[in-house]
């Protein structure tokens, strides 16, 4: 069993940032592919950004192109997103998942789904007021 702990969240001023952090218990977590969704009230979750095994390779939604940064520290067995300029638009509950593949060799597409995740974090608030 997998477990994800995410943290970081809270209220914030549009055009303001917050960084992110979803802490892994899986000592093989340097294998997997990660990614970060969200989902605002009376929305269906939605994809934000995923990152490689490696890290390098990344992916994002066309909504945080930019202004949003996925990262990841194997050695902590962290992921990380930094989210800078931020807008009333992203006000959402953020939720971190791991890749159900084990090296998976190309991100992408294949990343923007939620069936390609086996295990969730149990997400952290994110608020911007405008």
């Amino acid at each position: 069993q997998v477990q994800l702990v995410e943290s970081g969240g809270g209220l914030v001023q549009a055009g303001g940032s917050l960084r992110l952090s979803c802490v892994a218990s899986d000592q093989s977590f340097s294998n997997y592919a990660m990614g970060w969704f969200r989902q605002a009230p009376g929305k269906e979750r939605e994809f934000v950004a995923a990152i490689g095994w490696s890290g390098y390779s990344t992916h994002y939604s066309d909504s945080v192109q930019g202004r949003f940064t996925i990262s990841r520290d194997n050695a902590k067995n962290t992921v990380y997103l930094q989210m800078n300029s931020l807008e009333p638009e992203d006000t959402a509950v953020y939720y971190c998942g791991k890749d159900r593949l084990s090296r998976r060799f190309t991100i992408g597409q294949g990343l923007t789904v939620r069936n390609s995740y086996d295990y969730w974090g149990q997400g952290t608030q994110v608020t911007v007021s405008s």
